[in-house]
């Protein structure tokens, strides 16, 4: 399969499929997704805002994610894969809450006080890089569902399929480019797929 250039290339080749949007609102997790959500919502003319998430990390190997969290939402745990590891949602309640206080920094570093953009009856478009195991973008979409949308899709250049299956469930509808069979990380089909860090979310939103 062809590799995407970088993210804005991605991000452009997904607008394309999301043309017949109608007046939507695009929420892009931080940070990859708002590199991506960037030519989308300068293709369709549509509002962009970012949607903070933070991964839940199982405490002796934090990158390893038991769940994850997005503002405005409730934690959304693997449930299966906690209880492989001899653990429940209240195991890891200190991640939890040191996970809101990092999601918080975050959201006023982005935003500052302005809240979400009124979200009820609008169409809205969740987008991220990449989808792996799926984690924070469940936590976002549902955390977007409590704002009553019309609709909800998800969009994201390249996925996992099971976890692209998975997400049917989550959203009206799923939009992704890639879903490879030999898929084992989402940077693996980028050329280019440098971390961003705060400073670069706030230069993409132009708010430097």
């Amino acid at each position: 399969m062809e590799l995407f250039a970088d993210r804005a290339e991605a991000g452009a080749r997904l607008a394309e499929r999301l043309l017949d949007a109608h007046d939507p609102v695009l929420l892009a997790l931080p940070r990859g997704g708002v590199a991506v959500a960037v030519p989308i919502a300068r293709r369709l003319d549509a509002d962009l805002e970012v949607l903070v998430t933070r991964k839940i990390g199982y405490p002796p190997t934090p990158e390893l994610g038991v769940g994850a969290i997005a503002e405005g939402g409730e934690p959304v745990f693997d449930l299966r894969l906690l209880h492989r590891l001899g653990m429940t949602p209240e195991s890891v309640a200190d991640v939890v809450e040191q996970e809101r206080r990092e999601l918080a920094r975050r959201v006023r570093a982005y935003r500052g006080d302005r809240p979400l953009p009124a979200l009820e009856g609008r169409q809205v478009i969740v987008v991220d890089d990449g989808l792996a195991t799926g984690g924070t973008a469940r936590a976002a979409l549902r955390a977007v569902a409590t704002h009553k949308p019309a609709k909800v899709t998800l969009a994201v250049p390249v996925g996992a399929r099971e976890t692209v299956r998975s997400m049917q469930e989550e959203a009206d509808e799923v939009v992704v480019l890639l879903t490879p069979i030999d898929f084992r990380a989402v940077g693996q089909w980028y050329e280019r797929f440098d971390q961003l860090s705060d400073a670069d979310v706030l230069e993409l939103l132009g708010r430097d």
